[in-house]
């Protein structure tokens, strides 16, 4: 999917263009939200690829990434390490105790952090920081807090259009990478 950033309005591309730290959901942002059991009871989550491509190479830009889920899962603690992820909050139901946590660890304010959530536990940190999305097919309530809602769905791309904007708001592409 394709999205013209050059249309959004200046301020937002403003606050995308700010981020130093992008924060994670997991259920319903990199994932499409459903809970998967196998025949032993064992859990699976599908991650989308796309997703994972550009958040692996959001540092390369300056830009930090991690993870705050209310959910503890170690597929999710498996996603982060293939994503190069080192900032993890799992079992977090109390999203902004982790939030604080996290800019006392980075000496970040949350100003210069954006977050990617879908569900009403995710307002309190789509309240405080600088830059705040959700997902096409995200809770009303997160859509209407967020400064943007992505075009794709939870699991389906939402989580790389977020990414690019913040590329696009640096004057940057994730293709500078591959174009060498």
């Amino acid at each position: 999917m394709h999205v013209d950033f050059s249309t959004l309005p200046a301020p937002l591309l403003a606050r995308a263009a700010q981020v130093e730290l992008m924060i994670f959901d997991v259920d319903g942002v990199l994932t499409d939200g459903g809970l998967y059991y196998g025949e032993l009871g064992e859990q699976v989550k599908r991650f989308n690829v796309h997703d994972g491509l550009a958040i692996k190479h959001l540092p390369e830009f300056g830009i930090r990434t991690a993870i705050i889920s209310a959910r503890l899962s170690p597929l999710t603690a498996k996603r982060a390490h293939d994503l190069g992820i080192s900032h993890v909050y799992q079992g977090a139901q109390q999203k902004q105790i982790a939030f604080a946590d996290l800019l006392a660890e980075l000496n970040l304010s949350p100003q210069v952090c954006g977050y990617l959530g879908d569900d009403v536990i995710d307002l309190p940190l789509l309240r405080r920081v600088g830059f705040a999305a959700s997902v096409a097919n995200g809770r009303i309530e997160a859509q209407q807090m967020a400064h943007y809602v992505s075009q794709a769905g939870g699991g389906a791309g939402a989580a790389r259009e977020v990414c690019e904007l913040l590329l696009f708001a640096r004057g940057r592409s994730l293709a500078e990478l591959f174009n060498a």
